[in-house]
C-alpha cells in the first residue's frame, strides 16, 4: 500500500470529510462542508486546503519540513508522503485544515490569492535522494 493510499484509507473513515472529485480534475479529494479539505493527485503528492490564518501560524513550520511544498499566495500546501512520518504529518494537518475551515465559515478575503485552485501543476517535487 503506498503511503497515500494509507493515508487516504485513514481519512475516509473520518465522519467529517467525504470522498469527492477533484476541482482540478486529477485524482481523488476529500471534502468537509463546502471546501475541498485534501487532493490526492499520485501515490506520494497530496494538496492540502488550508486558511491564510493556519498557514500564517505554521509557516516557519513547514519551512523546516523536506515533506511540505508552499506556493506563495496559494491556501493549499504540498505535502509529499515518502514514509509513514508523512503520513502522520499529513493527518495531523488535515485536523488543522478542519478546525481552520471551522473556525474561519466566512468567504474567502479578496487577498487570497489562488484559494480555488490546488498546487497541482505549480509544485515541482523532486525525489529526497535525487542528485541535483
Amino acid at each position: 500500500m503506498t503511503p497515500a493510499q494509507k493515508a487516504m484509507k485513514a481519512l475516509e473513515a473520518w465522519p467529517d470529510l467525504t470522498p469527492c472529485p477533484t476541482s482540478c480534475g486529477t485524482g481523488r479529494a476529500l471534502r468537509h462542508a463546502r471546501n475541498e479539505i485534501v487532493h490526492f493527485h499520485s501515490d506520494r503528492d497530496v494538496d492540502l486546503h488550508l486558511t491564510t490564518q493556519a498557514i500564517q501560524r505554521l509557516h516557519y513550520d513547514f519551512a523546516e519540513s523536506t515533506a511540505i511544498r508552499m506556493v506563495p499566495g496559494s491556501r493549499w500546501v504540498t505535502v509529499h508522503l515518502d514514509c509513514d512520518t508523512d503520513v502522520d504529518l499529513l493527518l495531523s494537518l488535515v485536523s488543522v485544515a478542519l478546525k481552520a475551515h471551522a473556525a474561519h465559515p466566512g468567504r474567502p478575503s479578496p487577498s487570497d490569492v489562488s484559494t480555488g485552485l490546488c498546487n497541482f501543476h505549480r509544485v515541482t517535487v523532486l525525489p529526497r535522494d535525487a542528485d541535483v
